[in-house]
């Protein structure tokens, strides 16, 4: 799978996802920093990219509105490893065609 990450989703989480064999693209390697929360999921959406971010607020609410690929919003646990846990059940147990075009929560 595909995945873009926002600027407020830890490093480890691409070294996660790259270890398992998805492809990882970061934002800041991609967009300023400051682009807007909108053409942050259309850059995800028009590259075929998974988003995942912590800024449940305003993607959750862009999520509902916008055709996607699919949002997964990274909640913040206590540790960092249970953040990492549950996305990657997240992303096992869904596969491709459980995330495309849809919100979920990890």
């Amino acid at each position: 799978m595909k995945f873009f990450l926002d600027y407020d989703v830890p490093s480890d989480v691409a070294w996660l996802l790259r270890r398992e064999g998805h492809s990882v693209a970061l934002l800041h390697d991609s967009l300023p920093r400051t682009t807007a929360d909108p053409a942050v999921l259309e850059h995800a959406t028009r590259n075929g990219m998974v988003l995942i971010t912590c800024n449940r607020k305003d993607f959750l609410a862009l999520a509902q509105t916008r055709v996607h690929r699919g949002v997964i919003i990274l909640i913040r646990r206590k540790t960092r490893h249970a953040e990492l846990a549950k996305l990657l059940s997240l992303v096992r147990r869904a596969g491709e065609e459980g995330l495309d075009g849809n919100l979920n929560f990890a």
